[in-house]
């Protein structure tokens, strides 16, 4: 399986882990140190935001023009794009990891269109005011262990990444995909069949899963699973039962709730109530 980007920095011997977040499915934080090296990303898995918090006038990436890196310089390296680096002087710089379908659903969602309309350039030391506040409070939240606040910049990041003009083949129209999200909130305590939501859109249930993962960037398991997760949440703001809060999100029990809600979230239901409070003993497992 290809490698991430932070699997890369993990092998350079001259890299260090400063501090790091678990954001649950497949994403995560990490602010790093680095200097003296040279590093490779060949074909790396999943999409990285990247901006340079300290230094950085000597760090270069060599495969395009050997241009130099500064203070506040963002760059993001889709998935599978490779690149070539070089660093002389000391710098600290904060990495965002997101797996490809976890970033298409998040922008699908909180967009509400196709998410294959998400534009996400290469970029290389670029000046980017929308995205490098919520960086840079995603470098703070990992070091303080804040999930809350990571919480917080990663939906402002998501909200500031803009859609593209594309002509889009195959796929869902806006109206069949606010049918089924409709259809999916007003049954998110019962089990949902995939027939079921065939019916809905008139398709048969095999082209219903390719088109709806093209359309969404999801599963259809995948994007219920979030939906729930989401209710989930919320209710966890409230005085309501786990085991009540697990029932009205169509979990089998309050063990499935939290196992589910631990790999979506990095955090189990009681500890997310908790940081939600603010209360004392914020969660910080996984986190350093």
């Amino acid at each position: 399986m290809t490698a991430t980007v932070r699997t890369f920095l993990e092998g350079s011997p001259a890299a260090r882990l400063a501090a790091s977040m678990d954001l649950g499915a497949g994403g995560g934080i990490a602010v790093w140190e680095n200097r003296d090296d040279r590093i490779s990303y060949t074909a790396p898995r999943g999409h990285v935001f990247s901006l340079y918090l300290d230094g950085g006038t000597g760090t270069r990436r060599l495969d395009a023009g050997a241009v130099s890196g500064r203070p506040g310089a963002v760059c993001i390296m889709p998935e599978g794009q490779s690149s070539e680096w070089e660093i002389t002087t000391p710098f600290r710089f904060v990495h965002l990891y997101m797996p490809d379908d976890a970033l298409r659903g998040a922008f699908a969602e909180t967009h509400d269109c196709d998410a294959r309309r998400l534009d996400l350039p290469e970029l290389t030391f670029a000046e980017m005011p929308l995205l490098a506040p919520p960086l840079a409070t995603l470098a703070r939240a990992a070091a303080e262990g804040d999930v809350m606040l990571a919480d917080a910049a990663l939906a402002e990041l998501v909200a500031h990444l803009g859609p593209r003009s594309v002509v889009l083949r195959g796929g869902l129209s806006g109206h069949q995909l606010r049918r089924i999200d409709e259809w999916i909130d007003a049954h998110l305590e019962a089990r949902i069949r995939l027939e079921d939501l065939a019916r809905l859109t008139g398709l048969s249930p095999f082209h219903l899963h390719r088109m709806f993962r093209a359309s969404r960037g999801l599963t259809l398991q995948g994007w219920i699973t979030r939906r729930r997760i989401e209710r989930a949440r919320a209710l966890l703001a409230t005085r309501t039962p786990l085991i009540e809060i697990a029932m009205a999100c169509g979990f089998s029990s309050q063990s499935h709730f939290t196992r589910v809600f631990k790999a979506q979230t990095a955090m189990t239901p009681d500890a997310f109530r908790t940081a939600l409070r603010g209360g004392a003993g914020a969660p910080r497992t996984g986190r350093h």
